[in-house]
């Protein structure tokens, strides 16, 4: 079984059913969002097909794939994973694994501003790897926030066929576009509609419910000298903590746009004397 499934259809440029502003917010971390488009996914899916969980194989969630910073929709996934949960609990079921398929490279580029061909040949240059013998026999739900071109579910089609995995596929999207005379730069109409510039970040980073993800690292880490100052000076001292070993974590520390901030980042730990 290889089957796809998505909650909202982009048929138009001017007009969605789901809130672009709530989408930004989720997309540069803000887990209220994360966990509200979690729990429509979930509903909308199990009103549609519940058949397909009606099943004996044992369940297996993945986020896109990532090195060792979150994406956005790793906490999609990751509350997709509390609905789902609770729903086999009441049909007196295993509950479903949460796995991960990893990749070993990042890229500076605005994944959003590509067009199909570039955004395949982007990710293609990477090398993932997954456990063919884990997921052997399971039902793997692939969950993604946003299907624009499809280059990450031809990606991952591509591993599972290169990794000759023997299970059932379920790609699952919050939102797909299906009128292909859209331009895919819509992306990021719908990533900055609402967090727009270095104070939108600050704003956001100044909730409860902000978490670091992918995006927002690149994003703070490209800034230039003065925003990057300005958010630094307006953020918590655990995030500025975080931000720093998130960074080293992904290797960012080796790529030349981002030396120049991770420098500063490190001359502020030592700043505050750690």
């Amino acid at each position: 079984m290889n089957k796809r499934y998505s909650l909202h259809k982009i048929d138009s440029a001017e007009e969605f059913t789901f809130s672009p502003a709530e989408y930004s917010y989720f997309k540069y971390g803000d887990k209220v969002y994360a966990e509200k488009f979690a729990k429509e996914l979930f509903d909308g899916f199990i009103s549609q097909h519940q058949e397909i969980l009606d099943t004996n194989k044992e369940i297996v969630v993945l986020p896109s794939p990532y090195m060792a910073i979150p994406t956005a929709s790793n906490f999609l996934c990751f509350y997709f994973k509390k609905y789902i949960d609770f729903y086999l609990f009441q049909k007196g079921k295993k509950s479903s694994v949460l796995s991960k398929i990893n990749r070993n490279h990042t890229y500076t580029t605005d994944y959003g501003n590509l067009s199909f061909e570039d955004r395949k040949n982007l990710i293609a240059n990477d090398t993932y790897y997954l456990d063919k013998d884990f997921l052997r026999g399971k039902l793997c739900i692939f969950i993604d926030d946003i299907k624009i071109t499809g280059s990450h579910e031809y990606t991952v089609n591509k591993i599972l066929d290169e990794y000759d995995v023997n299970a059932d596929f379920l790609f699952m999207y919050y939102a797909e576009l299906t009128n292909f005379d859209i331009d895919p730069k819509i992306e990021n109409f719908f990533n900055y509609y609402t967090v727009k510039d270095v104070q939108d970040v600050v704003k956001v980073m100044s909730k409860e419910s902000f978490q670091f993800n992918t995006r927002i690292v690149k994003y703070i880490l490209g800034l230039g000298s003065s925003n990057f100052d300005y958010l630094t000076s307006k953020i918590k001292k655990h995030h500025i903590d975080d931000l720093l070993e998130l960074a080293i974590s992904n290797n960012y520390h080796l790529i030349k746009e981002y030396e120049n901030n991770i420098n500063t980042l490190t001359q502020t730990e030592i700043y505050y004397g750690n």
